[in-house]
């Protein structure tokens, strides 16, 4: 028996009008709204306002830190609001929703994300990411998706662009990733249906990503901006639901694998975001598998967006390719989502092709 959930969501600048309706069929008397400090800036006073007029309690507003760590759930856990509440929203970004979606699991609560950045896929899915408190990877949980998504563009476009900017990165992944994990296997109908809604991933990033990502600096929010947040909240989040089960595992695969890797290596720096580093992620994986064509159309639509193209751009050089392999190796991506069986010197002669394709772009 599989059971197959996807959260419903509702999009436009007026969305929050549907929260009380939403929480009615529910049976919700009250909420907590937790997230960032500038994600509940940006959309807890909306909230709060089409309660008003309700018999819904918000028994609290809680910042819930600054990432998907276990201490951060641990800290939700025992929060004596978050443990009475009906439903709990999950305001932010991924590290935010994916540590509320961590902690209402073991809770059994029920959770409706607000993503006030699209910077991937977290308020729609089936999985969330947990990171040790030195920002290494610990590894994945496994809540169930939140029942309802409010998607803003307005909120999403006065957000800071570099968090578009990563989420359009990480969402180049989608598509090509799974592909690719599929390639080589059999499939049976959901995953089959995730293939499918896959292929519809890549194009709109491509024909909506630099205009989005040029009105979002301008705080502008448009057809652009409404198109990039539906592809990376709902395609590539729907794609991972359907593509991420007990059985099988074929969400990502090399370019996370890369990513993955990389969050052990500690170097000088800024701190680079997720979809950034998976971006070159990507082109990792069109070398590895030798599809030259693609590499060269990512990378260039990468360098249009201002997104990685070598190794510099991320901080990393060919030095650190020997840990970040063997970091790899501990990753679902390395063990279950392979077509063939990776190779370290391949995966290693893959980085430096990237790499090396990206340099001549400059």
């Amino acid at each position: 028996m599989r059971t197959i959930e996807m959260s419903d969501y509702t999009v436009g600048e007026n969305c929050f009008e549907a929260i009380p309706e939403t929480l009615s069929s529910y049976g919700a008397s009250s909420v907590v709204l937790v997230g960032g400090e500038r994600a509940l800036a940006a959309a807890a006073p909306g909230i709060k306002a089409v309660l008003e007029s309700t018999d819904i309690e918000v028994l609290d507003t809680i910042v819930y830190g600054k990432d998907s760590t276990r201490t951060n759930v641990n800290r939700l856990l025992a929060n004596e609001s978050f443990a009475a509440t009906d439903v709990a929203f999950a305001i932010g970004g991924g590290k935010a929703i994916d540590t509320v979606k961590t902690a209402a699991l073991e809770l059994n609560k029920t959770v409706f994300s607000v993503p006030t950045i699209c910077s991937n896929c977290s308020a729609a899915t089936a999985i969330a990411v947990i990171y040790h408190d030195d920002g290494s990877l610990e590894g994945y949980a496994y809540p169930p998706c939140p029942k309802h998504i409010f998607i803003n563009p307005r909120i999403i476009a006065e957000a800071p662009a570099e968090y578009f900017w990563a989420g359009v990165g990480d969402a180049l992944s989608k598509q090509p990733e799974v592909e690719w994990a599929t390639s080589t296997r059999e499939l049976g109908h959901t995953a089959s249906l995730g293939l499918a809604l896959a292929h519809t991933c890549t194009e709109p990033l491509m024909t909506w990503g630099v205009q989005g990502l040029e009105d979002v600096r301008a705080d502008r929010s448009t057809e652009a901006v409404r198109q990039i947040a539906l592809d990376i909240v709902v395609n590539t989040g729907y794609v991972s639901n359907l593509t991420n089960q007990p059985d099988f595992y074929y969400n990502s695969t090399l370019a996370h694998a890369f990513y993955n890797g990389s969050t052990g290596i500690h170097r000088p720096g800024r701190t680079h975001l997720h979809g950034e580093v998976v971006s070159f992620g990507v082109l990792v994986m069109f070398a590895y598998a030798g599809d030259t064509a693609q590499l060269e159309r990512y990378a260039k639509f990468n360098k249009q967006m201002g997104l990685p193209v070598t190794l510099a751009e991320i901080d990393l050089d060919e030095s650190h390719l020997d840990q970040l392999t063997e970091l790899a190796h501990n990753t679902n991506e390395w063990r279950q989502a392979n077509p063939v069986a990776f190779d370290d010197k391949q995966f290693i002669a893959a980085i430096k092709a990237a790499d090396s394709y990206g340099r001549s772009l400059s």
